[in-house]
């Protein structure tokens, strides 16, 4: 069994971002050849998507915690705010 082969037994919210990263680049590589039987590509695409939403969330929330950096009169960080999620 291959990295891919693992990865893709995975659910996405089990991944990293960058095991999901790597393995959405697959599956575009994978369908942009074109040599998947078409239920093959049904399911990689299916794969894909999930993968995608699974990254775009995580940069989310990466983004949100650089936006709660605090910085101190100095310019440099000098802590974090709380999250308001709401």
């Amino acid at each position: 069994m291959d990295s891919s082969d693992a990865q893709a037994g995975q659910s996405a919210s089990e991944l990293s971002f960058e095991a999901a990263l790597k393995r959405l680049e697959e599956i575009v590589r994978t369908l942009e050849q074109g040599e998947a039987p078409l239920d093959q590509s049904i399911v990689l695409y299916q794969e894909g998507d999930r993968l995608k939403r699974h990254c775009e969330a995580r940069l989310k929330a990466a983004q949100a915690r650089i936006d709660q950096i605090a910085f101190g009169s100095d310019g440099k960080p000098s802590g974090v705010t709380p999250l308001d999620a709401g």
